[in-house]
């Protein structure tokens, strides 16, 4: 029975073969580049990693990463807190804001409803997105949630809670292509479907 290799290095190779989009190779590559590179740039990404953890919490408003209580963009004054565009995870809210169409607020899910993944309304942030809405002076919420099955269902789901409240509910206009996700459209593709959005 062969062992696993043990020491730094092997450690270091499988904890970035962990790493989205890191096979085998590239975990080698990358840490032959480390044990290469200057002690300094290496302690400064260590330091990056740690303070990702350490210092980055949940804006508590819109629930997407920050250093501070509000993220830059809920503190911006000059943003329309009256519509708030609900996507699944923080890089969604990065491509949108490539477009600079988008001047409203957002609410970050962090996921999407995946009932066979035991992915329900409570491991989402939901109940915030509620909460937003009962303080008043949200007119329209558009949902702009990944266009496949888990990402429709979840869009269907909110549009259902939150259509008693009193407000729009809008959804993406369908420029963008069936089961792929809003990080890989490119910005005209985001600009149509946000200014082509359409109620439930």
């Amino acid at each position: 029975m062969d062992h696993e290799p043990s020491g730094p290095i092997a450690s270091l190779m499988r904890e970035l073969g962990k790493l989205p989009g890191i096979g085998p190779k590239t975990a080698e590559r990358l840490t032959h580049h480390l044990l290469a590179a200057p002690r300094g740039r290496v302690y400064a990404l260590a330091d990056a990693l740690r303070a990702i953890k350490d210092s980055i919490r949940q804006c508590r408003q819109c629930c997407q990463p920050t250093e501070n209580e509000l993220c830059d963009i809920c503190s911006d004054p000059r943003r329309d807190g009256s519509v708030i565009c609900v996507v699944e995870q923080p890089r969604d809210v990065a491509a949108l804001e490539r477009t600079a169409t988008y001047r409203g607020l957002y609410h970050v899910l962090h996921g999407r409803l995946a009932p066979l993944d035991n992915i329900g309304p409570e491991q989402l942030t939901i109940d915030r997105l509620v909460q937003r809405l009962r303080a008043g002076g949200v007119q329209e919420v558009i949902m702009a949630t990944n266009p496949t099955l888990e990402g429709d269902g979840t869009a269907l789901y909110l549009s259902s809670l939150l259509a008693p409240m009193g407000v729009r509910v809008t959804r993406l206009a369908r420029g963008l292509p069936s089961g792929s996700g809003l990080e890989f459209a490119n910005s005209q593709m985001l600009v149509d479907a946000l200014e082509g959005r359409r109620s439930f």
